[in-house]
Protein backbone atom coordinates (compact mmCIF):
# COMPACT_ATOMS: atom_id res chain seq x y z
CA UNK A 1 0.00 0.00 0.00
CA UNK A 2 2.98 2.29 0.42
CA UNK A 3 3.99 2.00 -3.23
CA UNK A 4 2.63 5.38 -4.27
CA UNK A 5 3.95 7.22 -1.22
CA UNK A 6 7.39 5.88 -2.07
CA UNK A 7 6.97 7.15 -5.63
CA UNK A 8 6.04 10.60 -4.30
CA UNK A 9 9.10 10.64 -2.05
CA UNK A 10 11.21 9.62 -5.02
CA UNK A 11 9.83 12.46 -7.14
CA UNK A 12 10.50 14.95 -4.37
CA UNK A 13 14.10 13.77 -4.20
CA UNK A 14 14.68 14.02 -7.93
CA UNK A 15 16.88 17.00 -8.87
CA UNK A 16 14.98 19.91 -10.37
CA UNK A 17 17.89 21.12 -12.46
CA UNK A 18 20.37 19.43 -14.67
CA UNK A 19 22.90 19.21 -11.87
CA UNK A 20 23.57 15.94 -10.15
CA UNK A 21 22.66 15.50 -6.52
CA UNK A 22 25.11 13.82 -4.12
CA UNK A 23 25.22 10.19 -5.08
CA UNK A 24 22.66 10.56 -7.92
CA UNK A 25 23.57 8.13 -10.72
CA UNK A 26 21.82 10.07 -13.47
CA UNK A 27 21.00 7.50 -16.13
CA UNK A 28 23.79 5.00 -15.35
CA UNK A 29 22.61 3.08 -12.26
CA UNK A 30 21.06 -0.13 -13.58
CA UNK A 31 18.64 -2.30 -11.62
CA UNK A 32 20.70 -5.48 -11.97
CA UNK A 33 23.97 -3.88 -10.90
CA UNK A 34 22.33 -2.54 -7.72
CA UNK A 35 20.14 -5.58 -6.98
CA UNK A 36 22.20 -6.53 -3.93
CA UNK A 37 21.64 -3.11 -2.34
CA UNK A 38 17.93 -3.18 -3.19
CA UNK A 39 17.51 -6.58 -1.53
CA UNK A 40 19.56 -5.41 1.46
CA UNK A 41 17.25 -2.44 2.04
CA UNK A 42 14.20 -4.60 1.37
CA UNK A 43 15.33 -6.97 4.13
CA UNK A 44 15.77 -4.04 6.53
CA UNK A 45 12.30 -2.73 5.62
CA UNK A 46 10.86 -6.24 6.05
CA UNK A 47 11.97 -6.54 9.67
CA UNK A 48 11.04 -2.88 10.25
CA UNK A 49 7.44 -3.53 9.15
CA UNK A 50 7.20 -7.03 10.60
CA UNK A 51 8.22 -5.76 14.03
CA UNK A 52 5.32 -3.29 13.98
CA UNK A 53 2.55 -5.68 12.95
CA UNK A 54 3.58 -8.91 14.68
CA UNK A 55 1.51 -7.90 17.72
CA UNK A 56 -1.67 -8.75 15.80
CA UNK A 57 -1.22 -12.55 15.66
CA UNK A 58 0.33 -12.52 19.16
CA UNK A 59 -2.49 -10.55 20.76
CA UNK A 60 -4.61 -13.48 22.03
CA UNK A 61 -1.56 -14.84 23.86
CA UNK A 62 -0.52 -11.39 25.11
CA UNK A 63 -4.02 -10.78 26.51
CA UNK A 64 -3.96 -14.05 28.42
CA UNK A 65 -0.41 -13.56 29.69
CA UNK A 66 -0.84 -9.97 30.89
CA UNK A 67 -4.51 -10.23 31.82
CA UNK A 68 -5.50 -7.16 29.81
CA UNK A 69 -8.83 -6.24 28.23
CA UNK A 70 -9.54 -5.91 24.52
CA UNK A 71 -9.45 -2.09 24.64
CA UNK A 72 -6.05 -2.17 26.32
CA UNK A 73 -4.86 -4.53 23.61
CA UNK A 74 -6.10 -2.15 20.93
CA UNK A 75 -4.33 0.78 22.59
CA UNK A 76 -0.98 -0.92 22.01
CA UNK A 77 -1.37 -0.39 18.26
CA UNK A 78 -2.17 3.28 18.83
CA UNK A 79 1.13 3.75 20.67
CA UNK A 80 3.08 2.27 17.76
CA UNK A 81 1.20 4.54 15.34
CA UNK A 82 1.83 7.64 17.46
CA UNK A 83 5.54 6.95 17.61
CA UNK A 84 5.63 6.30 13.87
CA UNK A 85 3.70 9.52 13.21
CA UNK A 86 6.13 11.69 15.18
CA UNK A 87 9.22 9.98 13.81
CA UNK A 88 8.20 10.13 10.16
CA UNK A 89 7.45 13.83 10.39
CA UNK A 90 10.76 14.61 12.09
CA UNK A 91 13.03 12.17 10.27
CA UNK A 92 14.48 14.95 8.12
CA UNK A 93 15.91 16.67 11.18
CA UNK A 94 17.90 13.53 12.02
CA UNK A 95 19.11 12.71 8.51
CA UNK A 96 20.20 16.33 8.03
CA UNK A 97 22.59 15.97 10.96
CA UNK A 98 23.80 12.45 10.28
CA UNK A 99 23.72 11.00 6.78
CA UNK A 100 21.07 8.66 5.35
CA UNK A 101 23.29 5.61 5.75
CA UNK A 102 23.69 6.18 9.48
CA UNK A 103 19.95 6.84 9.81
CA UNK A 104 19.15 3.48 8.20
CA UNK A 105 21.57 1.69 10.50
CA UNK A 106 20.23 3.55 13.54
CA UNK A 107 16.65 2.60 12.62
CA UNK A 108 17.37 -1.12 12.18
CA UNK A 109 19.49 -1.43 15.31
CA UNK A 110 17.15 0.65 17.50
CA UNK A 111 14.10 -1.32 16.29
CA UNK A 112 15.91 -4.50 17.29
CA UNK A 113 16.94 -3.17 20.69
CA UNK A 114 13.42 -1.97 21.47
CA UNK A 115 11.97 -5.35 20.48
CA UNK A 116 14.47 -7.08 22.77
CA UNK A 117 13.42 -4.77 25.59
CA UNK A 118 9.74 -5.50 24.99
CA UNK A 119 10.37 -9.25 25.03
CA UNK A 120 11.78 -8.99 28.57
CA UNK A 121 9.12 -6.57 29.86
CA UNK A 122 6.70 -7.86 32.46
CA UNK A 123 4.83 -4.61 33.13
CA UNK A 124 2.12 -3.34 30.79
CA UNK A 125 3.46 0.20 31.14
CA UNK A 126 6.99 -0.78 30.09
CA UNK A 127 5.54 -2.60 27.10
CA UNK A 128 3.52 0.49 26.19
CA UNK A 129 6.61 2.68 26.44
CA UNK A 130 8.55 0.19 24.35
CA UNK A 131 5.91 0.14 21.62
CA UNK A 132 5.93 3.93 21.40
CA UNK A 133 9.70 3.90 20.91
CA UNK A 134 9.29 1.02 18.44
CA UNK A 135 7.18 3.30 16.26
CA UNK A 136 9.70 6.12 16.59
CA UNK A 137 12.62 3.82 15.71
CA UNK A 138 10.81 2.40 12.69
CA UNK A 139 9.61 5.74 11.31
CA UNK A 140 13.02 7.17 10.49
CA UNK A 141 13.82 4.39 8.00
CA UNK A 142 11.56 5.06 5.01
CA UNK A 143 12.73 8.55 3.89
CA UNK A 144 16.41 7.62 4.22
CA UNK A 145 15.93 4.20 2.66
CA UNK A 146 14.26 5.70 -0.39
CA UNK A 147 16.85 8.48 -0.62
CA UNK A 148 19.58 5.85 -0.67
CA UNK A 149 17.86 3.82 -3.38
CA UNK A 150 17.27 6.84 -5.61
CA UNK A 151 20.88 7.96 -5.21
CA UNK A 152 22.14 4.75 -6.81
CA UNK A 153 19.34 3.68 -9.18
CA UNK A 154 18.58 5.39 -12.48
CA UNK A 155 15.14 6.99 -12.81
CA UNK A 156 14.12 4.57 -15.54
CA UNK A 157 14.57 1.65 -13.11
CA UNK A 158 12.57 3.12 -10.23
CA UNK A 159 9.46 1.07 -11.06
CA UNK A 160 11.25 -2.26 -10.62
CA UNK A 161 13.02 -0.91 -7.56
CA UNK A 162 9.74 0.09 -5.89
CA UNK A 163 8.15 -3.26 -6.71
CA UNK A 164 11.05 -5.12 -5.10
CA UNK A 165 11.14 -2.87 -2.04
CA UNK A 166 7.36 -3.26 -1.68
CA UNK A 167 7.77 -7.00 -1.14
CA UNK A 168 8.64 -6.13 2.48
CA UNK A 169 5.22 -4.96 3.79
CA UNK A 170 3.25 -7.36 1.60
CA UNK A 171 5.26 -10.36 2.79
CA UNK A 172 5.11 -9.14 6.38
CA UNK A 173 1.32 -9.45 6.44
CA UNK A 174 1.67 -13.09 5.39
CA UNK A 175 4.76 -14.03 7.41
CA UNK A 176 3.72 -12.47 10.76
CA UNK A 177 0.96 -14.99 11.62
CA UNK A 178 2.83 -18.00 10.22
CA UNK A 179 6.09 -17.18 12.00
CA UNK A 180 4.25 -16.51 15.24
CA UNK A 181 2.49 -19.86 15.18
CA UNK A 182 5.67 -21.73 14.22
CA UNK A 183 7.63 -20.32 17.17
CA UNK A 184 4.76 -20.58 19.65
CA UNK A 185 4.55 -24.32 19.09
CA UNK A 186 7.50 -24.56 21.50
CA UNK A 187 7.94 -21.10 23.03
CA UNK A 188 5.96 -18.10 24.30
CA UNK A 189 5.03 -14.93 22.41
CA UNK A 190 8.04 -13.19 23.96
CA UNK A 191 10.41 -15.41 21.99
CA UNK A 192 8.78 -14.28 18.73
CA UNK A 193 9.52 -10.64 19.57
CA UNK A 194 13.02 -11.53 20.83
CA UNK A 195 13.75 -13.37 17.56
CA UNK A 196 12.65 -10.42 15.43
CA UNK A 197 14.71 -8.06 17.57
CA UNK A 198 17.84 -10.14 17.00
CA UNK A 199 17.16 -10.29 13.26
CA UNK A 200 16.71 -6.52 13.01
CA UNK A 201 19.97 -5.84 14.88
CA UNK A 202 21.86 -8.35 12.74
CA UNK A 203 20.58 -6.94 9.44
CA UNK A 204 21.41 -3.42 10.62
CA UNK A 205 24.95 -4.40 11.57
CA UNK A 206 25.35 -6.31 8.32
CA UNK A 207 24.41 -3.17 6.39
CA UNK A 208 26.89 -1.17 8.46
CA UNK A 209 29.77 -3.46 7.45
CA UNK A 210 28.68 -4.79 4.05
CA UNK A 211 26.14 -2.32 2.64
CA UNK A 212 26.86 0.90 0.85
CA UNK A 213 25.14 4.06 -0.32
CA UNK A 214 23.44 6.88 1.54
CA UNK A 215 26.65 8.75 2.41
CA UNK A 216 24.97 12.13 2.12
CA UNK A 217 22.76 14.16 4.42
CA UNK A 218 19.03 14.75 4.13
CA UNK A 219 17.15 18.03 4.41
CA UNK A 220 15.09 19.22 7.35
CA UNK A 221 11.38 19.73 6.56
CA UNK A 222 10.42 23.05 5.00
CA UNK A 223 7.11 24.26 6.41
CA UNK A 224 6.76 27.25 4.10
CA UNK A 225 4.03 25.67 1.98
CA UNK A 226 1.97 24.24 4.85
CA UNK A 227 -0.42 27.20 4.92
CA UNK A 228 -1.43 26.73 1.29
CA UNK A 229 -1.81 23.00 1.79
CA UNK A 230 -3.99 23.32 4.88
CA UNK A 231 -6.21 25.73 2.96
CA UNK A 232 -7.10 22.99 0.46
CA UNK A 233 -10.40 21.25 1.38
CA UNK A 234 -9.27 18.30 -0.72
CA UNK A 235 -6.34 17.74 1.65
CA UNK A 236 -8.65 17.23 4.62
CA UNK A 237 -10.98 15.00 2.60
CA UNK A 238 -8.05 12.85 1.51
CA UNK A 239 -6.81 12.62 5.10
CA UNK A 240 -10.19 11.18 6.10
CA UNK A 241 -10.27 8.86 3.09
CA UNK A 242 -6.82 7.51 3.88
CA UNK A 243 -7.89 7.01 7.49
CA UNK A 244 -10.80 4.91 6.26
CA UNK A 245 -8.53 3.08 3.81
CA UNK A 246 -6.03 2.17 6.52
CA UNK A 247 -8.92 1.24 8.81
CA UNK A 248 -10.06 -1.31 6.21
CA UNK A 249 -6.60 -2.84 5.91
CA UNK A 250 -4.28 -2.41 8.89
CA UNK A 251 -7.00 -1.48 11.40
CA UNK A 252 -9.02 -4.63 10.75
CA UNK A 253 -5.87 -6.77 10.41
CA UNK A 254 -4.59 -5.83 13.86
CA UNK A 255 -7.78 -6.94 15.65
CA UNK A 256 -8.92 -9.76 13.34
CA UNK A 257 -7.03 -12.66 15.00
CA UNK A 258 -8.33 -11.59 18.42
CA UNK A 259 -11.86 -11.27 17.03
CA UNK A 260 -11.75 -14.71 15.42
CA UNK A 261 -10.47 -16.35 18.60
CA UNK A 262 -12.57 -14.62 21.26
CA UNK A 263 -15.80 -13.82 19.40
CA UNK A 264 -15.97 -16.54 16.76
CA UNK A 265 -14.44 -19.37 18.81
CA UNK A 266 -11.83 -20.26 16.19
CA UNK A 267 -8.61 -21.90 17.39
CA UNK A 268 -5.72 -19.43 17.51
CA UNK A 269 -3.43 -21.32 15.10
CA UNK A 270 -6.23 -21.72 12.55
CA UNK A 271 -7.20 -18.04 12.91
CA UNK A 272 -3.64 -16.88 12.25
CA UNK A 273 -3.35 -19.22 9.27
CA UNK A 274 -6.55 -17.79 7.77
CA UNK A 275 -5.38 -14.21 8.28
CA UNK A 276 -1.98 -14.96 6.74
CA UNK A 277 -3.27 -16.51 3.53
CA UNK A 278 -6.07 -13.97 3.16
CA UNK A 279 -3.48 -11.22 2.60
CA UNK A 280 -1.79 -12.81 -0.40
CA UNK A 281 -4.41 -11.38 -2.76
CA UNK A 282 -3.43 -7.80 -1.88
CA UNK A 283 -0.22 -8.10 -3.87
CA UNK A 284 -2.15 -8.68 -7.10
CA UNK A 285 -5.23 -6.53 -6.51
CA UNK A 286 -3.15 -3.35 -6.49
CA UNK A 287 -2.54 -3.78 -10.23
CA UNK A 288 -6.26 -4.21 -10.93
CA UNK A 289 -7.07 -1.14 -8.84
CA UNK A 290 -4.48 0.88 -10.75
CA UNK A 291 -6.03 -0.17 -14.06
CA UNK A 292 -9.52 0.76 -12.81
CA UNK A 293 -8.27 4.14 -11.61
CA UNK A 294 -6.81 4.88 -15.05
CA UNK A 295 -10.08 3.92 -16.75
CA UNK A 296 -12.68 5.45 -14.40
CA UNK A 297 -10.67 8.05 -12.52
CA UNK A 298 -9.54 7.98 -8.87
CA UNK A 299 -12.74 9.48 -7.46
CA UNK A 300 -15.16 6.88 -8.82
CA UNK A 301 -12.72 4.05 -8.13
CA UNK A 302 -12.31 5.08 -4.49
CA UNK A 303 -16.06 5.43 -4.08
CA UNK A 304 -16.65 1.92 -5.41
CA UNK A 305 -13.87 0.43 -3.30
CA UNK A 306 -15.21 2.00 -0.10
CA UNK A 307 -18.74 0.86 -0.93
CA UNK A 308 -17.77 -2.79 -1.36
CA UNK A 309 -15.15 -2.82 1.42
CA UNK A 310 -17.57 -1.23 3.87
CA UNK A 311 -20.30 -3.76 3.11
CA UNK A 312 -17.89 -6.70 3.37
CA UNK A 313 -16.54 -5.42 6.69
CA UNK A 314 -20.08 -5.05 8.05
CA UNK A 315 -20.77 -8.65 7.00
CA UNK A 316 -17.50 -9.72 8.64
CA UNK A 317 -18.96 -8.50 11.92
CA UNK A 318 -22.38 -10.08 11.46
CA UNK A 319 -21.89 -13.56 9.96
CA UNK A 320 -20.60 -16.69 11.66
CA UNK A 321 -19.71 -20.33 11.04
CA UNK A 322 -18.47 -21.13 7.52
CA UNK A 323 -19.32 -17.68 6.18
CA UNK A 324 -16.77 -16.03 8.45
CA UNK A 325 -13.98 -17.84 6.60
CA UNK A 326 -15.31 -16.57 3.28
CA UNK A 327 -15.45 -12.98 4.57
CA UNK A 328 -11.94 -13.19 6.03
CA UNK A 329 -10.69 -13.80 2.49
CA UNK A 330 -13.03 -11.42 0.63
CA UNK A 331 -12.64 -8.32 2.83
CA UNK A 332 -8.90 -7.68 2.25
CA UNK A 333 -9.27 -8.31 -1.49
CA UNK A 334 -11.24 -5.09 -1.91
CA UNK A 335 -9.64 -3.16 0.96
CA UNK A 336 -6.23 -3.31 -0.74
CA UNK A 337 -7.69 -1.64 -3.85
CA UNK A 338 -7.98 1.79 -2.23
CA UNK A 339 -4.35 2.82 -2.27
CA UNK A 340 -3.55 3.14 -6.01
CA UNK A 341 -6.45 5.55 -6.72
CA UNK A 342 -5.96 7.14 -3.29
CA UNK A 343 -2.37 8.12 -3.96
CA UNK A 344 -3.25 9.18 -7.50
CA UNK A 345 -5.79 11.64 -6.07
CA UNK A 346 -3.47 12.78 -3.28
CA UNK A 347 -0.65 13.55 -5.70
CA UNK A 348 -2.80 16.21 -7.43
CA UNK A 349 -3.50 18.22 -4.27
CA UNK A 350 -1.79 21.53 -3.56
CA UNK A 351 0.99 23.34 -5.41
CA UNK A 352 3.78 21.19 -6.87
CA UNK A 353 6.24 22.06 -4.10
CA UNK A 354 3.74 20.94 -1.45
CA UNK A 355 2.63 17.61 -2.89
CA UNK A 356 5.30 15.53 -1.19
CA UNK A 357 4.38 17.33 2.07
CA UNK A 358 0.74 16.35 1.51
CA UNK A 359 1.82 12.72 1.38
CA UNK A 360 4.08 13.09 4.42
CA UNK A 361 1.29 14.61 6.53
CA UNK A 362 -1.63 12.51 5.31
CA UNK A 363 -0.12 9.06 5.81
CA UNK A 364 1.06 9.41 9.43
CA UNK A 365 -2.21 11.06 10.51
CA UNK A 366 -4.21 8.32 8.80
CA UNK A 367 -2.09 5.66 10.49
CA UNK A 368 -2.84 7.15 13.91
CA UNK A 369 -6.59 7.09 13.26
CA UNK A 370 -7.08 4.03 11.07
CA UNK A 371 -4.30 1.91 12.55
CA UNK A 372 -4.48 3.17 16.15
CA UNK A 373 -7.78 4.71 17.23
CA UNK A 374 -9.95 2.24 15.32
CA UNK A 375 -8.39 -0.85 16.99
CA UNK A 376 -8.99 0.79 20.38
CA UNK A 377 -12.65 1.36 19.49
CA UNK A 378 -13.07 -2.23 18.34
CA UNK A 379 -11.39 -3.43 21.53
CA UNK A 380 -13.71 -1.33 23.70
CA UNK A 381 -16.71 -2.87 21.96
CA UNK A 382 -15.17 -6.28 22.58
CA UNK A 383 -14.85 -5.53 26.29
CA UNK A 384 -18.54 -4.66 26.33
CA UNK A 385 -19.33 -8.06 24.81
CA UNK A 386 -19.99 -6.69 21.32
CA UNK A 387 -16.81 -7.49 19.39
CA UNK A 388 -18.87 -8.25 16.29
CA UNK A 389 -20.62 -4.89 16.53
CA UNK A 390 -17.26 -3.14 16.78
CA UNK A 391 -16.16 -4.73 13.49
CA UNK A 392 -19.50 -3.86 11.87
CA UNK A 393 -19.29 -0.22 13.03
CA UNK A 394 -15.81 0.02 11.53
CA UNK A 395 -17.38 -1.22 8.31
CA UNK A 396 -20.02 1.48 8.52
CA UNK A 397 -17.30 4.09 8.94
CA UNK A 398 -15.52 2.75 5.87
CA UNK A 399 -18.82 2.86 3.98
CA UNK A 400 -19.10 6.63 4.54
CA UNK A 401 -15.93 7.00 2.49
CA UNK A 402 -17.94 5.97 -0.57
CA UNK A 403 -19.97 9.19 -0.34
CA UNK A 404 -17.11 11.38 0.87
CA UNK A 405 -14.99 10.40 -2.13
CA UNK A 406 -17.65 11.83 -4.46
CA UNK A 407 -17.20 15.24 -2.77
CA UNK A 408 -13.56 15.36 -3.82
CA UNK A 409 -12.66 17.99 -6.37
CA UNK A 410 -9.39 17.84 -8.23
CA UNK A 411 -7.65 21.03 -9.42
CA UNK A 412 -8.81 20.33 -12.97
CA UNK A 413 -12.43 20.37 -11.85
Amino acid sequence: MQKRVIQEIMRSLQPQSGKTEPGNPGENGSFVSQLGLILFLTAIFFFNFLGRIVLAPLMPSIENDLGIAHAQAGSLFLLVSLGYFISLLCSGFLSSRINHRMTIIASAVSVGMVLLGISFSSSLWTIRLGLFFLGMSAGIYLPSGIATLTSLISVRHWGKTIATHELAPNLSFVVAPLLSEAIMIWFSWRVVIFFLGCCSILIGMAFAFLGRGGEFSGEAPNFGSLKALFGEPAFWIMTLLFSFGICGTLGIYTMLPLYLVTAQGIERSWANTLVAFSRISGVFMAFIAGWASDRMGPKLTMSGVFLITGLLTILLGTVSDAWIVVLVFLQPVMAACFFPPGFAALSSIGPPNARNIAVSLTIPAAFVFGGGAIPIGIGMMGDAGHFDLGIALAGGLILTGSFLALCLRSPRE
